[in-house]
């Protein structure tokens, strides 16, 4: 039985006056089910972080009511979808302000280029969704893995040339009434790299890709101008942050360059 006597502390008038910007709960791992551009449904598990705004004159938030928004139905959503789920955390929690911040493994399968061999190769993906005094504002994020090689070591050396992993960071808000996938942020990282990155390569995929990376050389920040001229050319994109670390084979130190801009 219910017992309705209990105290609500957290509607306690709270007398100090100081407004909190952001107060909800952090790092809670849940499955999702993500829907892909091609709106096709991928299980994953992702980590929310999710926020309210919480008024001046109030003790506390409800804390448990975060977890029963992801466990009130399968929690599956899109790109598209995503704030209605931020829709939902404002308006269960009475507030005018909420954020909902989720990163995930986002997996691709990839055809091998010569033997044409099929794998997932995964990426990060982050969604974050915010709503301030009703005004919905979304960005995504991926971190692409790719492969990079030196353009001054291939036009020094007499044979040879060392190549290192890199990680390519995109961060995109669309402009009002469009849409950013996550697969063509992808697409646009790897299309700019020295080469892209496979799960399973056969000894002839070896090859190509390794003569892809030395007929391609860029430097870190090769990378991330051919990638801004791109976003700079769409008009679907409105804000990005841009950035590449090149993690250096012949150095105990990265490479790494940032472009952001806001249209």
């Amino acid at each position: 039985m219910k017992n309705t006597l209990l105290p609500d502390t957290q509607n306690i008038k709270d007398l100090r006056n100081i407004v909190i910007n952001q107060v909800g709960i952090k790092d809670i791992l849940h499955p999702i089910s993500f829907v892909n551009k091609a709106k096709e449904t991928h299980p994953s598990v992702a980590n929310f972080t999710m926020t309210v705004r919480l008024p001046e004159n109030v003790k506390g938030t409800h804390m448990s009511r975060f977890i029963e928004i992801l466990n009130a139905n399968e929690c599956s959503f899109s790109v598209e979808s995503f704030m209605d789920l931020v829709q939902t955390v404002a308006e269960k929690l009475d507030s005018s302000s909420a954020r909902i911040v989720v990163d995930f493994p986002f997996f691709r399968k990839k055809s091998a280029p010569s033997s044409g061999v099929e794998s997932l190769l995964d990426y990060q993906a982050t969604l974050i969704g915010n709503i301030v005094d009703g005004k919905a504002d979304m960005s995504v994020k991926v971190v692409v893995p790719v492969t990079s090689l030196c353009p001054c070591s291939k036009s020094i050396s007499e044979y040879g040339a060392h190549n290192q992993r890199s990680h390519i960071t995109i961060e995109a808000k669309p402009s009002e009434g469009s849409v950013i996938f996550l697969e063509d942020l992808i697409d646009l990282a790897e299309q700019k790299a020295s080469s892209e990155l496979y799960a399973i390569l056969k000894r002839d995929d070896e090859k190509v890709v390794t003569e892809r990376a030395y007929e391609n050389p860029a430097f870190v920040e090769d990378i991330v101008r051919d990638i801004a001229v791109e976003l700079n050319a769409d008009n679907k994109i409105n804000y990005y942050s841009l950035e590449s670390e090149n993690f250096e084979s012949i150095h105990n130190h990265s490479a790494y360059a940032v472009i952001t801009n806001q249209k």
